[in-house]
């Protein structure tokens, strides 16, 4: 496996073990992650603008997309059960999806915080208010 200072970091960032069996193949040279990691970079990448067009589905409906992945890792390590390559890309392209998803709801709640401090701190619930709607609370 050729090691690029990119494949170094994405390896990093998924916490990925880059396993040659669970990797894909191009033109003989294998991708720097495995094939789940594959897909939630896949997922995350679509999940942007998906989520800025669209916006965000209901936060249960964000949990359901993630728990193909969860359930098909811990089968795997918990059992002598192999996914194949194509089913760890699907379960990480919609938990990739949901992350961003995710990531959009923890944002919402950080600003709902931080409003719910700045009201108890005594200011004025009025304006709080207006400014968490014009910074997307």
């Amino acid at each position: 496996m050729e090691h690029s200072k990119f494949g170094k970091f994405l390896r990093i960032f998924f916490g990925c073990h880059a396993r040659p069996d669970r990797s894909f193949y191009f033109r003989g040279k294998q991708f720097p992650i495995c094939a789940r990691c594959t897909g939630e970079l896949i997922g995350i990448l679509a999940g942007i603008p998906i989520a800025i067009f669209w916006g965000c589905p209901r936060f249960e409906f964000v949990l359901l997309m993630m728990i193909p992945l969860i359930f098909d890792g811990f089968l795997q390590k918990l059992t002598s059960y192999e996914s194949g390559n194509m089913r760890r890309l699907f379960t990480g392209i919609l938990f990739g999806i949901a992350f961003i998803f995710a990531f959009v709801y923890f944002r919402r709640f950080c600003i709902w915080i931080a409003g719910l401090i700045l009201k108890l701190l005594g200011m004025d619930p009025t304006a709080v208010d207006k400014m968490m709607k014009s910074i997307g609370g």
